[in-house]
């Protein structure tokens, strides 16, 4: 995990996220409490547990965002689940443990995409040599009179400017042992690679023939050829010691489980049954996956939810114990769709720039238009649903649908200018819309 100080952690997420100070001050300093906890002697750290959080807050004002930044910023192994996907034992749905299972999955992969990067150019030479030895096989059957070490080099400079990438040639690649996924509710998937242990070396394996371009060849080969280099029990073991000491898990919707006081109905049992299931793994227990036992004590748990028709005060008390740090985050406002607008590097108008330049496109927008876009914006949100940031993606859709459906790539380079006058031509409708709700009573 990446060495950074909240105000490092802070300004990262500054880079993406408009607004929400608060919720962001709460988890860099979460993030950074987990570094200061491991440079504490052993038996001060085990009895320090990560404050776990709950972002309140309407849809689409960054709560999704802010964590799943965070996971990036700090290459920590991160999994987003929903909490209407859980239920107790007797309901259909998943199990809780399951959300352990998946953030080993993804602290693995993390790893082992690492260790690949470092194995690469090892990889990449070997692959390489593998794809110019079949291209030599080949052409040698139609031209026997070339020196082999002269056709190598010569198959050597065409690759590596490019000239093969899209040759189709006949490799032989090893075939991979199966697996068997496991069934809900169970721990551990079937590789019956694994369990043959070190006999699989002793059992030749079965090679495959297939007919791939050049350019599908050698990242074939580099795969195969990584997976032989890496340490696969190395990884695993770093895989498991990163789930329980960095994992992050963001808990979605959450105040869809809250049991409202006085609602009634069958459903407020499965609600809160959930609520139960989900306590243990919260407070800390040892839960089984397929690379081995993960203690869930120490993983940072980021729960959220609008709790619009709910309060946090409405889930069980033992699981509002558990989340000691509670953020509200504010609806977004008309100022703050400018900024979103145009200021992060990832900005909607960035990206739908971005996707029309393949078209040969060059797309702008004027201040005048940006701030009629997050007038309109800020309007739709105050007099209907409250989606946040999402409505400006409702907006650039519509807004930008002609040029979207015309734009086939085949005309010279043009530039579309989107004006203010632009805009009101193309969001009529929404703005008499809105102007009809002024008399609806």
């Amino acid at each position: 995990m990446m060495n950074l100080t909240p105000k490092q952690i802070v300004a990262e997420l500054d880079r993406y996220i408009i607004g929400q100070t608060k919720a962001k001050r709460a988890v860099a300093i979460a993030l950074r409490n987990r570094y200061r906890r491991s440079q504490l002697p052993e038996s001060v750290r085990d009895e320090i547990t990560p404050k776990n959080i709950i972002m309140k807050g309407p849809t689409g004002v960054g709560k999704t965002e802010i964590a799943r930044r965070l996971a990036k910023i700090m290459r920590a192994p991160f999994i987003k689940v929903e909490a209407t996907k859980y239920t107790e034992v007797g309901y259909v749905g998943r199990d809780v443990e399951s959300m352990i299972r998946d953030l080993a999955e993804t602290a693995v992969h993390l790893v082992k995409e690492e260790q690949m990067a470092e194995v690469e150019s090892k990889a990449r030479a070997f692959a390489e040599q593998k794809v110019i030895d079949a291209i030599v096989k080949a052409r040698k059957k139609n031209n026997s009179d070339i020196a082999e070490n002269v056709l190598k080099a010569q198959i050597a400079d065409e690759l590596h400017d490019g000239k093969l990438k899209n040759t189709v040639i006949e490799i032989e690649l090893a075939e991979r042992m199966p697996q068997m996924e496991a069934m809900p509710g169970m721990a551990i998937d079937l590789n019956l690679g694994e369990m043959l242990g070190s006999l699989g070396s002793l059992i030749p394996q079965k090679k495959k023939r297939r007919k791939v371009s050049v350019e599908e060849a050698v990242a074939l080969y580099m795969e195969e050829e990584s997976e032989r280099l890496l340490d696969m029990d190395a990884i695993k073991a770093e895989g498991i010691k990163r789930a329980q000491e960095d994992g992050i898990i963001f808990i979605d919707e959450i105040d869809k489980i809250a049991n409202k006081q006085g609602s009634g109905g069958g459903m407020d049992v499965s609600r809160e049954g959930v609520q139960r299931d989900i306590l243990p793994i919260v407070e800390g227990c040892t839960v089984m996956t397929k690379y081995g036992a993960i203690k869930t004590d120490y993983i940072l748990f980021i729960a959220a939810g609008a709790f619009q028709i709910s309060s946090v005060t409405d889930l069980i008390p033992e699981l509002q114990g558990r989340f000691p740090i509670r953020v509200d985050l504010e609806s977004l406002t008309y100022e703050d769709f400018i900024r979103i607008f145009t200021e992060p590097e990832n900005a909607v108008t960035r990206q739908y720039a971005a996707m029309l330049s393949v078209e040969n496109i060059e797309l702008t927008f004027t201040p005048e238009a940006i701030e009629e876009m997050s007038r309109i914006a800020a309007m739709e949100n105050e007099t209907g649903e409250d989606i946040g940031a999402r409505r400006l993606h409702t907006i650039l859709e519509s807004l930008l649908e002609d040029i979207s459906f015309n734009a086939d790539g085949n005309n010279p380079q043009i530039q579309v200018v989107v004006d203010k006058a632009y805009v009101e031509e193309h969001l009529a409708k929404e703005i008499s819309a809105h102007n009809l709700k002024k008399f609806i009573l």
